[in-house]
């Protein structure tokens, strides 16, 4: 089995199974509510020499997710399956937490074969495998064109795609417009631009800015549908000014946790690879490099040169740009000066107090590695609108920003099968679980299975 993940950040592994001609089952978390152990997006999948890759929940419904899949690799009809748990039965199968998971799976097949993946959705899976930004949404409901189940929008019109409906194996691939990266990439049956697919798209491009896999319901000219936004981003930019030894901590710590991380400083006999094998270094005059080099909502910057002469001049032009946190270290007096010689120099009291200095938390730290734990730890707080207090002193999810951006109708009382995919259901039938039996729901298109352990 190989380490988990997101569906792009198995990429390297999904196209190397395709490669070998493995047909795969892709199941792929689309909705979390409660304590669930994963976050949104989350993939696993399974070939058809029954090959595991990738886990949807570290372990606890593993088991009912591989006999999904094995049942979408024999029939091609795709499936989303609610995986509930009550207090009573919560240890039969594992999952402790209490959680509630909604899962997507969809085969991916082979050229010229059944559920052929559509070019650009094998595009978006290289460009994800390459390191590039990359986008797949999964579209939960019936399309413009009428046709009920899920599909699959990509992000880059320039090899556009989109999967066809699930549980419907047969169905011909469509295929988008090329262009630039404002082109439609969603098309309809007459070959027009589908305003779901047009509209599903747009946000993705915006989530895949934002870096976050999120769940939205996407206004489609006067019509609602609820879309997963699967999304691989560069990783988000560390710069950090000042080549000190709290400097080489915070750059070790930052890789960790996935930052791209750089360190500037104007003195190359400080600033040196040697010094900070896990950054870029560059010697430049900070703010300079400051004003030309990219950054966006996700960056990340870290002052640490404690000098009025590259301190003041830096953080005039670290306010001003669309950052997620700046942070300036130093003692409150020096906390204080350098707030007087901002406003000397016309910076405002809303971009002052978006500065995050003495910078970190107050945990106590005094070494160079507790001075990187204090600042990161600030950093995630900033990002994720956390309160930072002890969990035990806390009450309700645990991770409620990753239960409200995955919030659909699965964390309420489930909706009826035929208004969660704009489909009614034929028929009814009954078919066993890896732990329980569990319900099918066969869709116009696409079936839906409820599974409460």
């Amino acid at each position: 089995m190989e380490g988990a993940g997101p569906m792009l950040e198995l990429a390297d592994a999904l196209l190397g199974s395709l490669a070998s001609g493995r047909r795969l089952a892709v199941a792929t978390v689309v909705a979390v509510d409660g304590s669930a152990p994963r976050a949104l997006g989350t993939s696993m999948a399974v070939d058809d020499q029954g090959r595991v890759i990738g886990s949807i929940s570290g372990g606890c419904v593993e088991g009912a997710v591989y006999d999904a899949c094995t049942r979408v690799l024999d029939t091609g009809v795709g499936e989303v399956c609610e995986f509930g748990f009550t207090d009573a039965d919560a240890f039969e199968v594992g999952l402790a937490c209490g959680g509630r998971l909604r899962v997507f799976v969809q085969e991916l097949g082979l050229p010229g074969a059944r559920s052929e993946v559509a070019q650009g959705v094998l595009e978006e899976l290289r460009r994800a495998r390459d390191g590039r930004a990359a986008g797949i949404a999964v579209v939960l409901g019936a399309d413009a064109g009428g046709a009920a189940g899920l599909r699959l929008v990509t992000a880059h019109a320039d090899a556009a795609g989109e999967q066809g409906a699930i549980g419907e194996p047969d169905t011909a691939v469509e295929q988008g417009a090329a262009g630039g990266p404002d082109a439609v990439n969603a098309r309809d049956a007459t070959g027009e631009p589908d305003a779901v697919g047009r509209r599903v798209s747009e946000e993705l491009r915006a989530s895949i800015h934002a870096g976050r896999s999120v769940h939205r319901r996407v206004d489609c000219d006067g019509r609602v549908v609820e879309a997963v936004m699967l999304v691989s981003a560069p990783p988000p930019r560390l710069i950090v000014f000042g080549a000190v030894d709290f400097s080489a901590a915070l750059s070790r710590a930052g890789a960790v946790l996935g930052y791209r991380v750089t360190v500037c400083d104007a003195r190359p006999v400080f600033a040196t690879a040697d010094r900070f094998p896990d950054a870029e270094v560059v010697n430049r005059w900070p703010s300079d490099y400051l004003a030309e080099t990219e950054v966006d909502e996700r960056t990340v910057v870290c002052i640490l040169t404690h000098d009025d002469k590259f301190d003041i001049p830096l953080l005039e032009t670290a306010l001003a740009l669309p950052v997620a946190y700046v942070g300036a270290m130093g003692s409150r007096t020096t906390h204080e000066r350098r707030l007087a010689a901002l406003r000397e120099r016309g910076i405002d009291e809303a971009a002052l107090a978006s500065l995050h200095s003495p910078i970190g938390l107050d945990l106590g730290a005094s070494t160079p590695e507790e001075t990187a734990v204090s600042i990161l730890a600030e950093v995630l707080m900033a990002r994720n609108a956390a309160s930072a207090a002890p969990l035990r002193a806390t009450s309700g999810a645990i991770h409620p920003r990753a239960a409200a951006a995955a919030a659909t109708p699965a964390a309420a009382a489930p909706p009826a099968p035929s208004a969660t995919l704009s489909a009614t259901a034929a028929a009814t039938d009954t078919a066993p679980a890896s732990a329980a039996a569990s319900t099918a729901v066969p869709m116009t298109a696409a079936s839906t299975r409820e599974e409460s352990r």
